[in-house]
């Protein structure tokens, strides 16, 4: 089904949006990459609220998984509520943004390059004033998004963190996979409706499960449930789920099932057929491009979700490029 909807619109262009994007920034990445490798730092702390918070997710398994480098998330409130410093000497502070504008971002960013923090935006805005705050600015050059619901610039994050950890890395396998991610992710666009307004529409609560590196989009998909079809979602483990929250599978529990083929994918299948055993009404979700490079998996599972769900929202009677509440830059301390 296709809509009018700026929000699929805006998705439906991230294949020639990324193509353009990692062409235009190798150089940047390269230079980037280089001073990198001049040290060894010893962690990476990632800055950011909402869907950048999600990427961050995506960057904590990917830093973690290709490079060894522990990596966390920031909270924000830390320098913007409690006014307190951290000692970010040894590490690397990643700033992701759509706007570079919030002020407790920018109260978390300047701490970290005052803490001795090599500190990387990866920001959508260019004129954005956390650029004078930082020592690398990696532009997302996902152009003007409009829909309030971030799409474009979501996959742009991912897309630039995977070409910053390539090339860091020296991983000419996820180099040269890079290139072809554009291609796959067209066809993941041209390939059939994955979520459809029957699949969800007798739910009002759902559970997103994923894995590893899919946690980050498990935790978009949640969010966009909630922004865009007033769906209450949200975004477990497929491990944690069994810790305690798999009880909820007994109340008739809508579940979907985010697979990305990695190497997660056999243990995570286990855990979702045991949930399944137990009743869990389960939705696939899944990567359509069987042969991409594992680390790329999870972004062609939120190519076909994006469009999926502004199909959805329209159904229900809901404009997904203005969700009620919502603006494109949210100011918080």
């Amino acid at each position: 089904m296709l809509t009018k909807t700026i929000m699929e619109q805006e998705a439906r262009s991230v294949p020639e949006i990324i193509k353009q994007q990692l062409k235009d920034n190798e150089p940047l990445v390269k230079a980037l990459a280089k001073q990198l490798k001049e040290k060894p730092y010893k962690f990476a702390m990632v800055i950011g609220r909402g869907s950048s918070d999600h990427a961050g997710v995506f960057a904590k398994y990917l830093l973690e998984i290709e490079l060894g480098l522990p990596t966390f998330a920031a909270a924000p409130s830390v320098s913007s509520v409690y006014n307190k410093q951290l000692s970010l000497h040894e590490g690397i502070a990643i700033i992701i943004s759509q706007s570079g504008r919030s002020p407790d971002i920018l109260a978390q960013a300047r701490m970290a390059k005052d803490a001795g923090a090599f500190c990387i935006a990866l920001v959508n805005d260019e004129t954005a004033p956390v650029k004078d705050i930082v020592d690398v600015f990696i532009p997302l050059r996902a152009g003007e998004e409009k829909a309030v619901a971030a799409t474009k610039s979501y996959l742009a994050t991912l897309s630039a963190l995977l070409q910053i950890t390539a090339y860091w890395k020296q991983d000419a396998k996820l180099i040269s996979s890079l290139i072809d991610l554009p291609q796959s992710l067209q066809q993941v666009i041209e390939s059939k409706q994955q979520l459809t307004t029957e699949s969800v529409a007798e739910y009002r609560n759902l559970i997103v499960l994923g894995r590893g590196i899919g946690m980050g989009i498990c935790k978009e998909i949640a969010l966009k449930l909630k922004e865009v079809c007033c769906i209450h979602a949200e975004a477990f483990s497929s491990a944690e789920f069994l810790h305690g929250p798999v009880t909820l599978v007994q109340t008739q529990l809508k579940l979907l099932d985010v697979s990305v083929a990695d190497e997660a994918f056999e243990s995570h299948k286990t855990q979702v057929n045991e949930v399944k055993q137990r009743g869990g009404d389960i939705t696939l979700l899944h990567q359509v491009c069987n042969k991409l490079h594992p680390r790329l998996a999870p972004l062609a599972v939120l190519q076909r979700f994006y469009i999926d769900v502004a199909a959805i929202a329209i159904a229900k009677g809901i404009n997904p490029d203005e969700p009620a509440g919502l603006k494109k830059v949210t100011q918080t301390l």
